[in-house]
Formats: structure tokens, C-alpha cells, sequence
């Protein structure tokens, strides 16, 4: 008798459920319109704390069963307290946690158990663009360099289409990556 051998995946992702979503926005598109915000407040200097506690999606407003907060600083080299992340070091961080959080449903999804992921992420800025030195420097990133460790039960050629798939689907990659429409008002 031959024995059959079951193997179970648990990274701690409910495919089930992300599956029955995605079916439910099949049948109902309109409910795929989300509208993600947060609240930005200055506390001193170039120190700031945002709240996150609502957004708008499945068609009505949604709460969080509590408010998340992400401070912003920048360090003492420019004449700052550093009480927290610069914003540009949150952007990298929201590209490796949005990477990582697909990566982890792929392989959930795939039956594919991960031991560790570590995402290394790397952005070079030229700073005389943000201080006016050369107006001709760009403000932002001019490169991005993502480095995953993985150990998993699967093999090199798996996990490089666990990285791809991840990629593909990441909404931070995509608002890296592709230009968006910003549009800054003041209020009354």
C-alpha cells in the first residue's frame, strides 16, 4: 500500500478568504473602489505624526478596530530631533512590507511554507535637489534596489515566480514604479 502524504502550508495567510473576495469583486467591480487616507499633523520642527483609522471600500466607509500611527523625523545631520523614519525611508518601508505580505499570500496560495523572508530595500537620493542647490536634481529616488532572503520549501526557480508574482501584483511597487496624479489644495 502506497502512502500518500499530505502536506499542509501555514503562512499565516487566509487564501480562502482573499480568494472569496476576489470572487466577490468579479461579481461586483464597484466594490474594488477603495479610497485609502490618513491624517497628517505637525508636532515641532520637521517631526509629524499621521493617523490612520479609516478608509472607503466594498462600497461604504470602513472603520479599524483601532487608529495606526506612523511618525516621520529626519535625523540630527539635517538639524532635526530624528524622532522618527524620514518619509522617503517609510516609502522604501511600505515597498518591502507590500512585497513581502504578496509574497507570502503566493506561497500561502501555492502551498509553498516559508521558514523566512527578509527584504532589503535600498533607495539613492541626491539630496541638492530637496535643499535647491540644482534644480535640476531630481527630489526623489533615482534607484531602488530590492533584495530578498528566502528560505522556503521550494526551490530557486519557485521562489524567483513567488518574487515575480509578488511584484506584479504590489500596489506600492505600481505607485513607485508609475507615474500618479497628485493633486495638493488648501483648505478654506
Amino acid at each position: 500500500m502506497t502512502q500518500i502524504e499530505v502536506k499542509t502550508t501555514d503562512n499565516g495567510v487566509n487564501v480562502e478568504a482573499l480568494l472569496g473576495a476576489r470572487q466577490a469583486i468579479e461579481a461586483a467591480p464597484d466594490a474594488a473602489q477603495f479610497k485609502w487616507r490618513t491624517e497628517c499633523e505637525w508636532v515641532r520642527g520637521t517631526h509629524s505624526r499621521s493617523t490612520l483609522q479609516g478608509f472607503f471600500g466594498l462600497g461604504e466607509e470602513q472603520r479599524r478596530k483601532s487608529a495606526h500611527v506612523i511618525e516621520a523625523d529626519h535625523p540630527e545631520q539635517f538639524a532635526s530631533a530624528d524622532a522618527a523614519a524620514t518619509p522617503a525611508e517609510i516609502a522604501l518601508t511600505a515597498l518591502a512590507s507590500c512585497l513581502t505580505a504578496g509574497l507570502a499570500a503566493v506561497a500561502q496560495n501555492r502551498g509553498i511554507q516559508l521558514w523566512r523572508v527578509r527584504a532589503t530595500v535600498e533607495g539613492d537620493m541626491d539630496i541638492q535637489g530637496i535643499l535647491g542647490v540644482d534644480a535640476d536634481v531630481r527630489n526623489g529616488f533615482s534607484d531602488i534596489r530590492v533584495t530578498f532572503e528566502i528560505d522556503a520549501d521550494a526551490k530557486p526557480d519557485e521562489i524567483a515566480a513567488l518574487v515575480a508574482q509578488s511584484q506584479k501584483r504590489s500596489a506600492v511597487f505600481d505607485l513607485i514604479t508609475n507615474p500618479t496624479n497628485v493633486h495638493v489644495t488648501v483648505a478654506g
